[in-house]
Formats: C-alpha cells, sequence, structure tokens
C-alpha cells in the first residue's frame, strides 16, 4: 500500500472522523498532549540540567534517573497517543508539512542521544555519579538533548501555525 492511500485511510477512520469534526474534542486531545510534552521535557531536563553540573549537583545521577524517568516515560506514552489521534485527524496534511516531519526526525535524534548515553555514556556512571562535575561526553548528552527537545517544542508549534 502506498503512503499516501494509509494515511488517506487512517484520516478516514471512525476515531480520526470523530476528533476533526468535533469541535471540542481535538482541542481536549491537543491539551492533554501539551501537559504530557511538558512532562517529557520537564523531566528530561531535570535530568540534563544534573548532567550539565547546573542543578540537582548534590544528588548522584542515577537517582536522578530513578527518580524522574518513570514520570518521563509514562508523560511519553501519553504524548506518543495523543499526537497520534491528533495526527490521525488530518494525516494528510500533517504529513506533508516540513514542521511536523522535522518534529519526528527531532524525536529521532533525542531517542538516539537517549540511547547513545545509556548504552555507552552511563557505563562508568558509579565512578562519577556523587561527584559535583560529570565527564564531557555526559554533559555533551546533556546538552545535545536539551537543543533537541527546544527544538522539538518549536517544530511542534510551527506545525500548528503552518498547516493549511
Amino acid at each position: 500500500m502506498e503512503i499516501g492511500h494509509a494515511l488517506a485511510w487512517l484520516q478516514s477512520t471512525a476515531i480520526a472522523k470523530t476528533i476533526a469534526e468535533n469541535e471540542i474534542l481535538f482541542p481536549w486531545i491537543e491539551s492533554i498532549h501539551v501537559l504530557a510534552v511538558v512532562l517529557v521535557i520537564g523531566t528530561i531536563s531535570v535530568v540534563d540540567l544534573r548532567l550539565l553540573c547546573i542543578a540537582s549537583v548534590r544528588r548522584p545521577v542515577s537517582q536522578v534517573l530513578h527518580d524522574v524517568l518513570p514520570l518521563t516515560w509514562g508523560a511519553f506514552a501519553l504524548a506518543a497517543l495523543s499526537g497520534a489521534l491528533l495526527f490521525s485527524s488530518n494525516a494528510t496534511t500533517y504529513a506533508g508539512n516540513f514542521f511536523f516531519r522535522g518534529k519526528l526526525v527531532l524525536l529521532c535524534l533525542a531517542g538516539l542521544n537517549m540511547a547513545r548515553f545509556h548504552l555507552l555514556g552511563s557505563r562508568d556512571v558509579a565512578q562519577w555519579e556523587s561527584s559535583s562535575r560529570t565527564p564531557a561526553a555526559a554533559k555533551l548528552a546533556g546538552a545535545v538533548s536539551l537543543a533537541i527537545w527546544i527544538s522539538v517544542v518549536v517544530f511542534g508549534r510551527w506545525t500548528g501555525f503552518t498547516l493549511h
């Protein structure tokens, strides 16, 4: 099946039509999406700022991760679900939007950055996690993460402003 046909099919499903045609459903789902994204970025920022030695420097990195990652993953699941519902309501238009595509690319980059940190950068975390100074690689991961997530928000907002 061609992608255009798949998008048209998705947009024609009952739930997508209901979201698109209901005056209050889309704004409610969008509000949930925004709140979930705020929680995702807020919790990720706590970790990133710890890695950058800007905040929570008296707390071990593993404790910060333990405290916030469950919230991050729960909020991410809610953001992904609500985002998918919003996407379904106008899939063909969203799919052709530069900023929406950019947001998806940035989300993939955020995932790769996180995976790189957790798989490679955090191997020796026990050696430095209680120090107020983190290794350059951890600081770089935190800085890149913050930059990517800020860009996700910017691209997400511009998606809404540029849909036609």
